[in-house]
């Protein structure tokens, strides 16, 4: 008995490991994307693409409900690269000069905290891009679709209806912005 109970948390243990291993977005990524995504929401005159064109933009279902949520799944990947990135040019800079990047990061007595705030402000900044990408693209494609409801149908719709045409246009547009 106490062998079958040593095979099986052994299988178990062998089949979290993938998983686990396999698991590279940390929590922080999913709420920094949802972060994001609620920006996007937000209305046009605030910076954002408005609820209707961002439903339109992510949304699946329906109603496009899960509009939202399919944004952070999307994203998710997209804000850790952001900060991936932001650390690498951090590292970059400030193996290039340590006391003039300590000197213009720091912050207290000694400046130990110069890395974490570069980090910071670089990962603000390709996230603001990124945004600003996302919102000009719905812009276009509002635009696009104005003019020609039919035609943008057929030149972005994939699924049986081309109700997801919108998207498609906006995924497009941000990607080769």
């Amino acid at each position: 008995m106490m062998i079958k109970i040593a095979i099986g948390f052994t299988l178990v243990a062998a089949l979290a490991v993938p998983v686990a291993a396999s698991a590279a977005l940390s929590p922080t990524d999913y709420k920094n994307a949802s972060k994001f995504c609620k920006a996007l929401e937000a209305d046009v005159a605030d910076g954002g693409m408005g609820e209707t064109a961002f439903k339109q933009a992510f949304g699946t279902n329906h109603n496009r409900s899960n509009a939202h949520g399919k944004c952070v799944s999307k994203n998710a990947h997209t804000v850790d690269e952001v900060h991936s990135n932001a650390v690498s040019q951090c590292r970059t800079e400030r193996d290039a000069d340590e006391a003039a990047f300590t000197q213009k990061y720091g912050t207290g007595k000694n400046g130990r905290n110069a890395f974490g705030k570069c980090v910071s402000q670089k990962a603000k900044t390709l996230s603001d891009q990124e945004q600003e990408n996302i919102v000009d693209a719905a812009k276009a494609c509002r635009t696009e679709r104005a003019a020609d409801r039919d035609a943008f149908k057929d030149k972005y719709g994939t699924n049986h209806n081309k109700r997801n045409a919108f998207g498609k246009c906006v995924s497009h547009k941000a990607a080769s912005a």
